[in-house]
């Protein structure tokens, strides 16, 4: 795969004069640290497929994570050339099938719950159907020293309280972090350096500092990671999905305790009692 363009810039917050007012009246002038964002339109062999409401950083492993957790890709080897331009707001990716007949008829815009992202067009997607992941034995300690990890937040978010992470975990060492102002975006950064690192996704846990909806199961699901865990909570729904397709679910992960919703290594049976 040739990756052309710019790839692993470093975010730097803006500084911006800022006005804070109290509740007793008083006003204080000071300059803050402001999350930059980005929109970047995704060309999929000449075609607009989606419009990401992004940070700039890390382009290249949003791009080929989300094609890949939205099962437009199944991997690296159907990727011919990945290019993002100077400005980080067009990406253009060359698939090696280039003979495919890319019809619009199908073109929709379908928000998310996040950042505005959109997904133009829905052609290249395959609707796979999703299948269980192979659970892998994980321990409590592994988790803590994670939830450690990332309760030091060294991250961009320290300065600017407006950015999800994610981080890519094996046996309780970080492997990758990534940042995004869109949690789904911090997901599949990690995804996308994942693969461009030939890490085996079937090993490693992710930890998200967002909450977990169905679609970021969904994403774990179907890049075969194992485990999910997250500083916030999940669904109804999701727990449900996590027990269909085994995933092992924790939230609420804090140095001092977190919540088991599913073990995957019991292959979707509730939770043991106390």
């Amino acid at each position: 795969m040739l990756i052309v363009g710019t790839l692993d810039l470093d975010e730097t917050p803006v500084e911006m004069p800022v006005e804070r007012l109290r509740r007793d009246g008083r006003r204080t002038i000071a300059t803050d640290a402001i999350q930059t964002e980005s929109l970047l339109s995704v060309y999929v062999n000449d075609v607009l497929t989606m419009k990401l409401g992004c940070s700039a950083s890390h382009l290249t492993d949003l791009v080929i994570g989300r094609l890949f957790t939205e099962g437009i890709i199944e991997g690296l080897d159907e990727v011919d050339v990945v290019s993002v331009c100077e400005q980080s707001l067009r990406a253009d990716v060359v698939l090696r099938d280039r003979t495919a007949d890319l019809s619009r008829e199908s073109v929709e815009v379908t928000p998310t719950c996040c950042t505005n992202n959109v997904v133009v067009n829905r052609y290249f997607s395959r609707g796979l159907e999703l299948s269980p992941v192979t659970p892998i034995p994980w321990s409590p300690d592994q988790v803590f020293a994670v939830a450690d990890e990332f309760s030091c937040d060294r991250t961009i978010h320290a300065r600017t309280r407006g950015a999800h992470s994610a981080y890519l975990c094996r046996e309780g060492q970080v492997l990758c972090v990534r940042e995004d102002i869109g949690r789904h975006n911090a997901f599949d950064k990690v995804i996308g350096w994942a693969l461009g690192n030939v890490i085996d996704l079937g090993i490693c846990a992710i930890f998200t500092s967002g909450r977990v909806p169905t679609d970021m199961a969904v994403k774990a699901i179907r890049a075969g990671v194992p485990i999910l865990i997250s500083k916030a909570v999940a669904t109804d729904k999701t727990v449900d999905l996590a027990r269909r397709y085994d995933l092992t679910l924790i939230c609420e992960a804090k140095m001092d305790s977190f919540l088991l919703l599913n073990d995957g290594m019991r292959t979707g049976a509730e939770p043991a009692s106390a």
